[in-house]
């Protein structure tokens, strides 16, 4: 069944919700899970985004969403101009990947403070995006629903004490999806949740032993 979303497509700035609307999305999600500003931007575009981007806007929508605007704001044409005012630094260049949606893009984003992040992501049409890779690990989820990205030590029991967590504080878990790169190494796991998970939540989870890192994404109000 197709909602009012799917008929009409998002409010957007733009001519195109896959290349615009969506490019939004993905560099404000990137922003979001890196924890704040990035200082600078290694943006790489694959298939059509490579080869029309530039007419549809998309390295500008890209460059917008890092600097945390939505795919309606009207700065959007502006964003080159506006990166160099809040000092953001970027490049924009094609890149070749196997097997990636045609509408995607890499982009690895550095912190004034020396954090880092590296996301692969596609725009899936409709200005709906989906998360391919999260720092080098295959992940799938969308931004629909809040998401808690937690990474942490690949030991029995860390599971349950996060969901316990969401729990006891009333959160409901949509979908929950868990990688690890070795047994008892890192795994990462993904939460999407129903409701809102408060700054407290957050750090009562991140608190946790074995626990190395935590990224939250709220979903944009409808």
């Amino acid at each position: 069944m197709l909602d009012i979303f799917d008929i009409l497509g998002p409010v957007m700035v733009g001519p195109s919700s896959s290349h615009t609307a969506g490019a939004v999305r993905i560099g404000r999600m990137a922003r979001t899970l890196l924890g704040g500003a990035p200082v600078k931007a290694d943006i790489g575009l694959y298939g059509s985004f490579a080869e029309t981007g530039r007419g549809h806007g998309t390295d500008r929508a890209l460059v917008a969403g890092l600097l945390g605007m939505k795919p309606d704001d009207l700065r959007i044409p502006q964003s080159f101009e506006l990166a160099g005012e809040q000092g953001l630094d970027f490049c924009i260049h094609p890149i070749q990947l196997r097997e990636a949606h045609p509408n995607t893009v890499v982009l690895k984003l550095k912190r004034a403070d020396g954090s880092e992040l590296t996301l692969q992501a596609a725009s899936i049409g409709g200005g709906r995006i989906r998360v391919d890779k999260l720092n080098g690990v295959e992940v799938q989820f969308t931004g629909d629903l809040n998401t808690l990205v937690v990474q942490h030590q690949d030991v029995a029991g860390k599971v349950a004490d996060e969901t316990r967590e969401l729990s006891n504080a009333g959160i409901n878990i949509a979908t929950i999806s868990l990688w690890r790169d070795r047994r008892g190494g890192d795994a990462l796991i993904v939460i999407e949740t129903d409701q809102k998970v408060s700054e407290e939540v957050r750090r009562r989870i991140l608190d946790l032993p074995g626990v190395k890192r935590l990224t939250y994404y709220e979903k944009e109000d409808d």
